[in-house]
């Protein structure tokens, strides 16, 4: 998993960083999918092969944001939690 920092112009434009756009080309349609404070894009083109994954994902993502919200969440250092990551 890649994980970057970018940010929104006055004009709600988002640049992906150049890392993360291998396999994306000018035009591509990207359907993005807003769950309470949380943004999940993706190709449009892959939609049909994986959006009952994608929606469960976006749903776990939503109940463990709310796990945290509530102080039910796990703290542990950055490394901990890529090795953690590796494990998924």
């Amino acid at each position: 998993m890649d994980i970057a920092i970018t940010k929104m112009s006055s004009k709600g434009q988002v640049v992906i960083p150049a890392e993360m756009r291998k396999g994306f080309h000018e035009g591509d349609k990207l359907l993005i999918i807003q769950n309470d404070k949380q943004l999940i894009m993706k190709k449009a083109s892959d939609l049909d092969r994986n959006v009952a994954e994608d929606l469960e994902f976006a749903k776990k993502t939503e109940e463990a944001l709310k796990r945290i919200e509530e102080g039910k969440g796990i703290k542990m250092e950055f490394n901990e939690f890529i090795e953690a990551m590796k494990k998924w």
